[in-house]
């Protein structure tokens, strides 16, 4: 009786187990210890590389990260080409002719291939990458945590309707965030990405001269702001000259976005409506980022674990590319 009694209390941790396993409880931050063990070194030397060259190529990657997971989850179909069988994300709206550092992911690829060939999937080098990114440009480290494996499909259309734009109102980002398990916090926190990097003027000049059809600025960006970006970005001129999106430490990431959002100098509408809509929770949490850097830089590192974890390929689902552009065996 006791051998059977224990037997079942056996089967029951096992049950358990097993059911940790198709979950995110498999993502875990040792996942490449015996299998590739300097990866995270690795993948952070390339970027070293790619940063002396291109200041933005940091904040570039970081988006691909958040951009992958925010269609279908963390599974690096944002890196799929187009080919018979796929219509690439990298055309969706969202992607198309503003997303790079594709090129620096496929470095990474290479110099894993020839440590550790067939080990680390696409999806993690993403993830991998946006810690790498974060940290060398003075902002918080963290644990990755790993495990993901890469899709054989991509979804355009997902990619169309999914991913926040840059002139969503703040209800409709809520909602999409709220869609993939994501808070408030998160996503003020996540917004804090806006530190470093740049946008093209046609994700915000619709603020600079006519906005909503008003014929007018938006009354919400400071004048002084106003003026300086109606120079880089004049009426009739090109929709992809860039401007940085913190415009007090372009490439450093640290808590100036929040102090920028107070004084009205956010760059896009979606930044803005952080603080300046009236009544949201957003504006409280915008003010303690500005005044707390750490609140800041702990909130933004669980709110990428957190955004990491969104329905994760494990197991045996997907497989490990072995190039990043396409699926294996095409």
């Amino acid at each position: 009786m006791k051998g059977e009694i224990l037997k079942a209390a056996r089967l029951i941790i096992l049950s358990i187990w097993l059911m940790g396993l198709g979950s995110n409880a498999q993502l875990n931050s040792t996942f490449y210890a015996s299998t590739c063990p300097n990866v995270s070194s690795i993948v952070s030397g390339v970027i070293q590389q790619a940063l002396q060259s291109d200041a933005r190529i940091g904040a570039s990657l970081l988006r691909l990260h958040f951009h992958d997971c925010f269609v279908d989850g963390c599974d690096g179909s944002i890196l799929l080409d187009n080919s018979g069988s796929i219509q690439s994300e990298k055309d969706a709206a969202p992607n198309t002719n503003s997303t790079r550092g594709f090129d620096v992911v496929d470095n990474i690829k290479t110099a894993l291939e020839n440590s550790c060939p067939g080990v680390v999937s696409c999806a993690d080098i993403l993830a991998i990458a946006a810690e790498a990114s974060v940290s060398l440009a003075g902002g918080p480290t963290w644990n990755v945590l790993l495990g993901r494996r890469d899709s054989t499909t991509a979804n355009q259309a997902g990619a169309n309707t999914s991913i926040p734009g840059p002139s969503e109102s703040l209800s409709s980002i809520t909602s999409k965030f709220s869609a993939v398990g994501l808070s408030t916090t998160d996503l003020v926190a996540l917004s804090g990405a806006h530190t470093f990097g740049r946008a093209q003027c046609r994700t915000f000049s619709n603020r600079l001269y006519n906005f909503n059809g008003t014929g007018n600025p938006d009354p919400t960006l400071d004048t002084t702001y106003l003026a300086t970006l109606q120079q880089t970005c004049p009426q009739n001129g090109s929709g992809t000259t860039v401007s940085d999106l913190d415009p007090t430490t372009a490439d450093t990431f640290d808590n100036n976005y929040y102090s920028n959002l107070q004084n009205n100098k956010g760059l896009l509408q979606s930044d803005q409506e952080l603080f300046s809509t009236t009544g949201a929770s957003t504006i409280s949490i915008v003010n303690s980022f500005s005044s707390n850097s750490s609140s800041f830089f702990q909130n933004f590192a669980q709110s990428m674990i957190n955004m990491g974890n969104i329905s994760p390929l494990t197991g045996s689902s997907g497989e490990i590319r072995s190039d990043c552009k396409k699926v294996n065996g095409s």
